[in-house]
């Protein structure tokens, strides 16, 4: 079940959910706008002859009010809130339709599990041919939160709990890499 305005601010005053910071604009009917942060990354692609799910990847990192994102360029960002979800309740990040309409597509893998805290980093690529330029405090995205049947028996605790700022990919750090 999709959670309503009205649910999302009896869960925000009796601190089920956690958003900080939060202003009472960002409430929508059936979600919550997110800010972009001012911490942004992107692939150090003259350190790198290639990626790999098995090796860490350097990232240059920039910090700013601003940034542009040139054509067809990816840059991973961070909302400017921290969030706390109970481990009955998961969200779904989707863009904002006005933004997507300029060509700007943001994901972060989509989902966030039950019992995740911390900052969203997000993966923005512009499929445009013209430069993108984003403000910090802007509202870039959208949390859709959904009610599960039960609480998670395993709610999330794993390589990214607790991020704060733009975190770059853990991949590296996943099981199947313990064994090479």
């Amino acid at each position: 079940m999709i959670l309503s305005d009205k649910t999302i601010k009896k869960m925000l005053k009796e601190k089920e959910l956690i958003i900080d910071p939060i202003d009472e604009m960002q409430i929508q009917p059936a979600s919550v706008d997110m800010r972009l942060g001012n911490d942004f990354l992107k692939v150090d692609e003259n350190t790198l002859p290639l990626m790999t799910l098995n090796d860490e990847v350097n990232y240059e990192e920039v910090k700013g009010e601003e940034i542009i994102i040139p054509p067809h360029s990816f840059l991973l960002a961070t909302t400017k809130e921290y969030i706390k979800l109970p481990d009955n309740l998961t969200a779904f990040v989707e863009g904002r339709s006005s933004i997507g309409r300029m060509g700007l597509f943001i994901q972060n893998a989509g989902w966030v599990d039950p019992g995740f805290e911390g900052q969203i980093t997000l993966e923005l690529y512009n499929a445009n041919r013209l430069p993108i330029k984003l403000e910090s405090d802007r509202r870039i995205c959208q949390l859709v939160f959904a009610a599960m049947d039960n609480a998670a028996d395993n709610p999330y605790s794993g390589k990214y709990q607790g991020q704060k700022n733009t975190v770059g990919t853990r991949v590296f750090k996943d099981p199947e890499n313990k064994n090479r």
